[in-house]
C-alpha cells in the first residue's frame, strides 16, 4: 500500500505530506532539514530532547523511500506502540509490523510475506533479532531503505542504559548491506554521542543537534526525610486534576507508595516490570486515558509513553545519572504547558547505587561513580540547576537566574570571584593540567596529603594560595567554572581538569564572575514544597484555613466544654485541655480517627466526648467551606504493613471475611482485631459490602441507629444491650462498618 499518490521522489512537498499523512501543519524544531538529509542519502546523528518529535524524523521518510526500513529500538512496548499508532494512523495494518521472539510461526510468515511484497514500509526490530542469522539473510534479500538507530546512547559504556547488543549494530548492517544510518537519541553527553557516531561509523555523517533547554520545565530538589511520603501527597493534592509520574529505585518502593497514595484518596496505580504484563499494560492504559492520575513507577515506566500533558515527575530516589534523571523529567509538560520536576535527595539512596556496582570490572564501576558524583553535585548546588544541566549535556547556559529552579527562585546572595577563579586556572595549568578536582583544591588550599608530598606539589607557587577560602568556596568556583566553559573535565581520564581556550583569555583579562554565597550552599531541610503559593483562604468570613487557631472556632468548642462540664460536674481539663481546643480548631479533625491524632486527647476522652466535639467541627467546616490542612489529612500505612496491604487489598475486592482469615492463617476473631487497628490509624477502607454478606441489610440499619442516637457508645454497651440477639463478632464488625461511614 502506498500513501503516495504518485512516485515517491526528492521533489515531493514535505509539509504538504507531513499534513497528509500525520495531520500536523508544520515541522518543529529542525526536523525537515533531518528528513531531507536522510532522503538525500545521508547518514544522520540526531540529538533530540524527549517530546520534540524524534519518531516522525525517520517515520516520514520511510513512509516516501522505497523499500523498508528498520528501526531498531530496546523495548518492545515502544515497537508496539509506535506500530499501533503508524496503523491508525495511516489505516493500515500492513505498513508497519514489530519482528521479535514473541512472534508465533503464522505471525512471523506474515510479517515476511508483508515485508517481501513491499507492503511493510517499517520494521521495528530489537537489537538481539537483528543479529539473528535468518533475519539476516532475510534481510539481504529485500529491498531495505535505510536503518533508523533508536535510543542510540544505548551504544555506549558512558550512556545511562548501556547494551552491549548495540554495539554488533553496525557489523550487522554491514552483513546485510549498507545503507543509510541515522541515530536517535534524547540524551547524550559529547562522550556518548562521539561513542555513537564511532561505532555505528557514521562520523562523516550530518549532525543535527537541539538545545536540552526545556524552559517550561521547574526544576527542584529536596532533601529526603522521614516525612517524604506526607510532603508527596501534600503536593499532589495540591494539584488534583493533574497528572504525574513517581520514579522509584525499587519495585517494593513502587507498590508501597502506590498504595499509600490510594489510601489518600489519589488515584494512582503501579508499574513495574515484575507485574503481571497485562497489570502493566492496563495501568498504563489507565493513566493514558485518566482513569488514574498518578504513576508510580520503575524506570521500566516511560519511555514511548505519549502523554503530552504530564504536569510534573517525582523522583522518589535520585537516578544514577543525569541522563536518566532529564530523560525522566523530560516526560513532562511535552505539549510546552507546565512541568515541574521534583527529587529527593539522601546521600544514603547515592551510597546504595554504588553498593550496586561491587563485583562489575573496575572501569565500569568508575564510570558508574562518576556519573552518580555529577547527581549529587547536581542535588547538592546551589547554582542555577538548568545551567548545571545544559552544562552536562555540552551546552552553555548564560542567564543568572533561569527562574525557573528552585536555587534561582531563592534569589541567593553572589559573591564576586573573579580573583579566585584566575588563581584556580592557573593552579590548574600549573599542575599541567593531569589532576582531578579534589587534588587541585587540596593543593590551593596547602593541605598535606601523601599525594602532594609524591609529586612534591607543595614546592609549586599555587600551594597554599587560596587557604583563606573554604574547600565549599573552591567547590563552587570550579563548578561554576566548568559550567561557564573556563575549565574541561574530561571524561575518558576520569574527571581530569584542564583550562578551555576560554579561561587561558580569562587569565590574561579577567571579567566578572560570580558564585553563590556559601552560606547559604545547604538545602533547607524545613522547606516546605510550594511554599510560594499563597494560603487559601474563605472570601467571605476570613476563616479560611490557616496555619494559626480559628478563634471563631476556638471561642465554639470552648463553650462547648463549658456546658458540657456543668451538665457532667466536671473541670474543663478533663474534658479537653484549651491547648487540645486549640490543636483542633487549627487541624479541624471531622471523624474519630482524626481526633485521636490530636496532642494530648487520649481514647477514653475520643469515646465519651468525641463524637459531639467532632460533629461541630464537621459543621463548622461544611458551613464556612473550609480547606482543611492537607498535611493532617495524610493517611500512613500501619504496623506490619505487608499484611495489612494485603488485608485492605482483598477487602477492596470484597473477599468475605472467613476467606481473608483464612489467607492469613487467623482467626475472624484475630482478623477483626486486625481490622481495628487499620481502622484507628486511620486507613481508609471499604466495608460497606461485609452488611450484606456478615450482618443483613436489616441487622445493620438496627445496630446503625442505636450507634446514632448514642454517641461515644462503646462495645461493652452495644453487647450489654444487644447480647441476646447478635455475637460479640458482629458486633465489632457493625462498629467497624459505621466508623469508617462518619
Amino acid at each position: 500500500m502506498s500513501l503516495l499518490t504518485t512516485t515517491p521522489t526528492m521533489t515531493h512537498n514535505l509539509t504538504e505530506l507531513l499534513s497528509k499523512i500525520f495531520g500536523f501543519e508544520e515541522f518543529k524544531g529542525n526536523q525537515k532539514e533531518i528528513i531531507q538529509s536522510l532522503l538525500e542519502g545521508h547518514d544522520t546523528f540526531v540529538l533530540m530532547p524527549t517530546g520534540s518529535g524524534k519518531s516522525l524524523c525517520y517515520q516520514l521518510p520511510a513512509l516516501i523511500m522505497e523499500g523498508t526500513a528498520i528501526i531498531v529500538s530496546p523495548l518492545i512496548a515502544l515497537m508496539k506502540n509506535q506500530v499501533d499508532a503508524l496503523r491508525e494512523t495511516t489505516g493500515s495494518n500492513d505498513i508497519a509490523h514489530v519482528l521479535n521472539s514473541s512472534l508465533n510461526k503464522a505471525q512471523l510468515d506474515q510479517v515476511y510475506h508483508d515485508v517481501s511484497a513491499g507492503e511493510t514500509k517499517l520494521l521495528y526490530v530489537a537489537p538481539e533479532s537483528l543479529g539473528k542469522a535468518e533475519n539476516i539473510e532475510f534481510f539481504r534479500q529485500v529491498k531495505i531503505s535505510f536503518f533508523a538507530i533508536d535510543e542510540a546512547h544505548c551504544i555506549s559504556e558512558w550512556g545511562h542504559d548501556f547494551r552491549p547488543e548495540y554495539r554488533k549494530i553496525r557489523p550487522v548492517v554491514d552483513e546485510i548491506g549498507r545503507r543509510p544510518i541515522i541515530a536517535l537519541t534524547a540524551t547524550a553527553t559529547p562522550k556518548v554521542e562521539h561513542d555513537i557516531r564511532k561505532n555505528l561509523g557514521i562520523l562523516d555523517g550530518k549532525i543535527f543537534k537541539s538545545s536540552f533547554n526545556r524552559p517550561n520545565l521547574y526544576y527542584s530538589v529536596e532533601k529526603k526525610g522521614e516525612d517524604v511520603n506526607a510532603r508527596i501527597i501534600r503536593f499532589i493534592r495540591k494539584r488534583p486534576n493533574k497528572s504525574g509520574i513517581i520514579y522509584c529505585m525499587s519495585r517494593e518502593k513502587v507498590m508501597n507508595l502506590s498504595k499509600l497514595l490510594q489510601m489518600n484518596g489519589i488515584k494512582a496505580l503501579p508499574y513495574h516490570a515484575g507485574l503481571d504484563a497485562k497489570e502493566r499494560s492496563a495501568n498504563q492504559d489507565a493513566f493514558l486515558s485518566e482513569e488514574c492520575r498518578v504513576i508510580v513507577a520503575t524506570i521500566a515506566f516511560g519511555m514511548g509513553i505519549d502523554k503530552p500533558d504530564v504536569r510534573y515527575v517525582i523522583h522518589y530516589d535520585m537516578p544514577k545519572s543525569l541522563e536518566g534523571y532529564y530523560q525522566e523529567t523530560g516526560r513532562a509538560g511535552r505539549d510546552g504547558g507546565e512541568g515541574y520536576c521534583l527529587a529527593f535527595y539522601n546521600e544514603k539512596d547515592i551510597q546504595k547505587l554504588e553498593n550496586f556496582m561491587q563485583g562489575k570490572p573496575i572501569a565500569e564501576q568508575e564510570i558508574g561513580r562518576q556519573l552518580l558524583a555529577k547527581t549529587s553535585t547536581f542535588a547538592l548546588t546551589p547554582m542555577c540547576r538548568r545551567a548545571y544541566l545544559l552544562y552536562y549535556f555540552g551546552e552553555r547556559y548564560d542567564q543568572e537566574n533561569c527562574g525557573a529552579c528552585d536555587n534561582c527562585a531563592k534569589n541567593r546572595q553572589t559573591m564576586e570571584a573573579k580573583e579566585l577563579l584566575k588563581q584556580l586556572l592557573q593552579t590548574v595549568l600549573e599542575l599541567k593540567e593531569q589532576f582531578k578536582k579534589d587534588h587541585v583544591i587540596d593543593v590551593i588550599l596547602g593541605c598535606d596529603t601523601a599525594p602532594i608530598e609524591d609529586f612534591h606539589h607543595d614546592k609549586l607557587k599555587s600551594y597554599g594560595i587560596g587557604s583563606d577560602y573554604s574547600r565549599e568556596v573552591w567547590e563552587l568556583v570550579i563548578e561554576r567554572a566548568l559550567v561557564l566553559q573556563y575549565l574541561a573535565e574530561s571524561t575518558e581520564t576520569y574527571g581530569i581538569l584542564s583550562v578551555t581556550p576560554s579561561g587561558k583569555k580569562f587569565i590574561k583579562k579577567p571579567t566578572s564572575f560570580k558564585i553563590v554565597a556559601p552560606d547559604e550552599e545547604d538545602l533547607d531541610d524545613d522547606e516546605d514544597l510550594d511554599d510560594d503559593e499563597e494560603v487559601d483562604s474563605s472570601a467571605s468570613s476570613g476563616r479560611g484555613r490557616t496555619a494559626s487557631t480559628d478563634p471563631a472556632l476556638y471561642n465554639i468548642l470552648k463553650d462547648v466544654r463549658k456546658k458540657l462540664s456543668s451538665k457532667l460536674g466536671l473541670g474543663t481539663a478533663g474534658i479537653f485541655s484549651d491547648s487540645a481546643l486549640e490543636e483542633m480548631s487549627t487541624l479541624y479533625p471531622i471523624t474519630l480517627p482524626e481526633l485521636k491524632n490530636i496532642s494530648g486527647v487520649n481514647v477514653e476522652q475520643v469515646d465519651r466526648y468525641g463524637e459531639e466535639f467532632v460533629r461541630i467541627i464537621r459543621n463548622y467546616v461544611e458551613e464556612y467551606e473550609i480547606e482543611r490542612p492537607e498535611d493532617y489529612k495524610i493517611r500512613t500505612l500501619p504496623n506490619n504493613t505487608k499484611q495489612h496491604i494485603s488485608i485492605v487489598q482483598q477487602l477492596d475486592r470484597q473477599v468475605i471475611l472467613e476467606d481473608i482469615a483464612i489467607s492469613h492463617s487467623i482467626s475472624t476473631d484475630d482478623l477483626l482485631t486486625e481490622l481495628e487497628r487499620i481502622v484507628k490509624s486511620g486507613t481508609k477502607v471499604k466495608l460497606n459490602y461485609l452488611i450484606t454478606s456478615e450482618l443483613g441489610e436489616d441487622s445493620y440499619d438496627e445496630l446503625k441507629e442505636y450507634l446514632e442516637d448514642h454517641p461515644g457508645c462503646t462495645l461493652d454497651d452495644l453487647i450489654s444491650e444487644y447480647e441476646d440477639f447478635y455475637n460479640e463478632a458482629e458486633l465489632r464488625l457493625a462498629m467497624l462498618i459505621f466508623s469508617c461511614n462518619q
